[in-house]
């Protein structure tokens, strides 16, 4: 597909070239801090799967240089709007106007202090100001030491020691694998990428910390929402304008980390339990006690369950029994219920519409990428094509 015809499908992917983002994926980011606020405070971040670096120069444009996007900016443009409102509207109390004041220019940026950003992906990144970038699997063990050396460099070389001394507040991921096609496939490998990155959250997020990343709606997405809702105060679902509305993706933003009592994060022990739980679940079976519901006796050669006439359990002549289920409650009287995340849009109403086709303005010129891929999935299918002598070859148009 030719890049006439992407930049007139795509508003978005047009607008990230002429405002020098790597990837749209950039609005992205900035529409979650619109609507979450989620830079406030923040100097030490990490970004998961972050190739080609889009999230990445998001931060170091925010935090390093100390640009307003997003929430910031529409505050900023705010608080000018009422200034400058408060200089052509005296108050009732001063008789005379005061005087004129000189065009306000828009303020210098201000960078953050002590900012540590850290980037890491299997594939390369090229270098972004201020970020220090790995090449990692956030799926291994092993990169979790490499985490932590590049947030604090005196850190102990310590495969054991996974928890970070130096925490950050935000940790964020952008990650998805190579979709496949089939939904229910690509769902399940999404929210293994998402239980990685989260596990790598654990170790290094500080109390009150955030987490944002990316999820594939599914059918049983509200498990995931419950398992979140665990370590985190708050947990929200977002959909981004910049995020077609055709796609199954959203993106989860949980706020306000506070993990359980005596829980310690490892890569080994994956949230806590890794592959110990079939021995939790065959320990705590043996310390329950054997319980049945009103009117069941269980056999003693069989063992199986019988059903008994009784006050609770009824047999009528057909055989069929009627038992009375017990109404569970909670401690405070009321019925327990399935917790639901919140679902937010996020993005001004009157942006681009991500999913519509707009006409290119007389005289468009079609930028280049700013950033074209460095190692690209496709790089070594072409290079074999090319060694076998069967690269494409590009055909002349007839006139």
């Amino acid at each position: 597909m030719g890049k006439s015809s992407k930049d007139k499908r795509d508003a978005y992917y047009r607008l990230a070239k002429e405002q020098g983002w790597r990837a749209r994926s950039a609005f992205k980011l900035l529409q979650l801090d619109e609507e979450f606020n989620l830079f406030e405070d923040v100097t030490r971040v990490v970004d998961l799967c972050a190739a080609p670096g889009s999230w990445s120069q998001v931060l170091s444009r925010v935090l390093i240089k100390g640009e307003k996007f997003g929430r910031s900016a529409w505050q900023d443009r705010e608080a000018k709007f009422r200034q400058q409102m408060l200089n052509i509207f005296p108050s009732s109390e001063d008789h005379e106007s005061p005087p004129p004041t000189e065009p306000t220019t828009a303020p210098a940026p201000t960078p953050r202090k002590d900012v540590k950003i850290v980037a890491i992906d299997l594939q390369p990144i090229s270098p972004l100001p201020g970020i220090i970038t790995l090449r990692a699997d956030i799926t291994h063990p092993a990169t979790v030491p490499l985490l932590l050396r590049a947030l604090d460099p005196d850190h102990p070389v310590d495969q054991r020691n996974q928890q970070a001394s130096q925490r950050v507040d935000l940790v964020i991921s952008d990650g998805a694998p190579d979709v496949t096609g089939l939904h229910d496939l690509d769902i399940y490998v999404q929210s293994q990428l998402l239980f990685a990155a989260l596990n790598l959250a654990l170790c290094v997020l500080k109390p009150g910390g955030k987490f944002v990343a990316k999820i594939f709606r599914g059918r049983n997405v509200d498990l995931l929402y419950a398992q979140l809702k665990i370590f985190f105060d708050k947990v929200y679902v977002a959909k981004p304008r910049s995020s077609r509305a055709s796609s199954v993706e959203a993106f989860i933003v949980c706020i306000d980390f506070r993990p359980p009592e005596g829980f310690t994060a490892s890569l080994e022990e994956p949230l806590g339990v890794g592959t110990r739980l079939p021995e939790m679940l065959a320990a705590r079976r043996e310390v329950l006690p054997i319980t049945a519901a009103p009117g069941l006796v269980q056999d003693e050669e069989t063992g199986a369950w019988k059903a008994v006439a009784s006050a609770a359990a009824q047999v009528d002549e057909d055989g069929i029994c009627d038992l009375e289920v017990e109404d569970l409650t909670v401690d405070d009287g009321r019925r327990d219920i399935r917790w639901i995340a919140p679902f937010v849009a996020c993005g001004d109403l009157s942006a681009f519409d991500s999913d519509a086709s707009y006409r290119l303005p007389e005289g468009h010129v079609s930028l280049d990428p700013v950033q074209p891929p460095t190692a690209p999935p496709y790089k070594r299918a072409i290079e074999l094509r090319r060694a076998h002598g069967n690269a494409p070859k590009k055909v002349p148009v007839k006139g």
